[in-house]
């Protein structure tokens, strides 16, 4: 077979190309190209996918809230089932705190926050985070608090901090640490003096013999020690779980590690649906919202919030409470709202709400107010504080004035008790001023005369005798 000349192949190419570019996809006339058509119109205008530098997110672009307060970005990423950490050119602004607490993400890759060294503040509590390579904080030089509590870190390099020259607080607790080798480099950091807020309340998971041992007490020199097996099983038949402090020393729960705490834009503390049944210790003094909602918190005691100067709300609902004892609320000369609703009260003793000098929203519903004389404290102090707007402040009982409000019926009260009074004087006699005074004077001066000891009273020399 004759061989074709290549100038004939090129000319049959070019016979054959338009008929090829009508075949595209989009080319052609129709339904078909136009609906490509507008599809690709669309993908244009989105713009090319992004990726993270922690791997493919799979989204364009997070539904972060992006947010300025006092001339410093906010970029709220919580609750949004993130995976990884999105890239910084993400936003219109370079951020200065990053919030990622209650997502999905399980490690932090090498590089994973490049492009975000404004950051000051770096918030990843409450993810499923088991792995940080030693380089995924690499240029966080202006890092000064992380949060890593409440995920499922095991070991953790000193490395991984080295990139952080200024960071000041790191959370480490709520994590199951392993108190062997790979973690002496991590421990003897946090031992540090200087260090005094770097891994507080972070203790260890396994061995056995360490359970529970705070990091910060951990001897590093036992941690790359071969373990005894003869202590060892020693020390499991007699329970020994290597906890410092006796339990009759902190009975009460501590708020840092049950509690959790978020520190921006303000400071907060969520409590709730923690099984508490009573008010945590050592909230601490800067904390401004504390949620203690949902809990079985049934008695209020003296000085419970007495370190926490700075509260403006205070959520205690749902807790089946029963007493506020005089003084709980001592200290909280700033909280702005109160929530004790669906509880068990029935009053409010006298001098409780004293120090609320500057409340605004108190809410009272679902409790059980007996209008008699023990809620008149609650409509008097609302009435010297007029700026406060009080709901639910409804009689329970007793059955004649149960779903009136409270305000109503400590009104009909005072309408009714001139009239009692009037109808009990039995002499017209007693209502005569001049004759009331008089008569309250001499009794005043007997009593008087009465009380003072035999031995003191001075002799009268002369005795007056009115006989008018």
């Amino acid at each position: 077979m004759r061989a074709i000349p290549p100038l004939l192949l090129f000319c049959l190419f070019l016979l054959l190309l338009p008929s090829i570019e009508m075949k595209k996809p989009g080319k052609g006339r129709g339904l078909k190209g136009a609906r490509h058509k507008l599809t690709r119109d669309r993908a244009r205008a989105r713009g090319p996918r992004r990726h993270s530098r922690s791997g493919p997110s799979g989204l364009v672009s997070p539904n972060c809230l992006e947010s300025t307060e006092s001339g410093q970005v906010f970029v709220d990423c919580q609750d949004r089932r993130l995976s990884s950490i999105p890239t910084a050119n993400t936003w219109s602004n370079k951020p200065k705190h990053l919030l990622l607490a209650r997502n999905r993400i399980k490690v932090l890759h090498d590089g994973a926050f490049l492009g975000y060294e404004n950051l000051d503040s770096l918030d990843l509590q409450q993810n499923q985070i088991s792995l940080v390579e030693d380089g995924a904080f690499q240029g966080l030089t202006k890092l000064t608090t992380l949060l890593l509590q409440h995920n499922r870190l095991q070991t953790l390099s000193e490395e991984a901090l080295i990139p952080m020259p200024n960071l000041g607080y790191l959370r480490l607790y709520d994590n199951p640490w392993n108190c062997f080798c790979p973690i002496d480099s991590l421990v003897r950091t946090l031992q540090v003096p200087s260090n005094r807020n770097l891994g507080n309340h972070a203790r260890c998971a396994e061995p056995i013999w360490l359970k529970n041992m705070k990091l910060k007490h951990v001897d590093p020199e036992l941690l790359c020690k071969e373990p005894d097996p003869a202590n060892n099983q020693q020390n499991d038949e007699m329970g020994y779980t290597g906890v410092l402090e006796p339990s009759s020393i902190r009975s009460k729960p501590d708020a840092t590690t049950v509690c959790y705490t978020y520190h921006y834009p303000q400071i907060r503390m969520d409590c709730s649906n923690r099984g508490l049944t009573e008010v945590p210790s050592g909230i601490p003094d800067n904390v401004v919202h504390i949620n203690l909602s949902h809990n079985s918190i049934s008695h209020l005691k003296a000085r419970d919030f007495h370190a926490a100067k700075s509260l403006r709300t205070l959520n205690l609902s749902n807790n089946n409470m029963e007493h506020l004892d005089k003084g709980s609320l001592t200290g909280l000369l700033h909280l702005q709202e109160l929530d004790l609703s669906n509880n068990q009260l029935k009053f409010v003793q006298y001098g409780v709400l004293e120090d609320l000098y500057f409340l605004l929203h108190l809410k009272l519903e679902g409790n059980l107010w007996v209008c008699d004389y023990s809620i008149q404290y609650m409509v008097y102090w609302l009435s010297l504080h007029p700026g406060v707007s009080p709901s639910g402040l409804v009689c329970h009982s007793p059955l004649e004035y149960a779903g009136e409000s409270v305000e109503e019926y400590v009104k009909a009260y005072n309408r009714e008790c001139p009239k009692d009074r009037q109808q009990s004087r039995p002499d017209q006699d007693q209502t005569d001023p001049e004759l009331w005074n008089t008569l309250m004077e001499a009794q005043g001066e007997l009593e008087e005369e009465e009380l003072e000891p035999s031995a003191l009273r001075v002799p009268q020399k002369y005795q007056i005798i009115r006989l008018s």
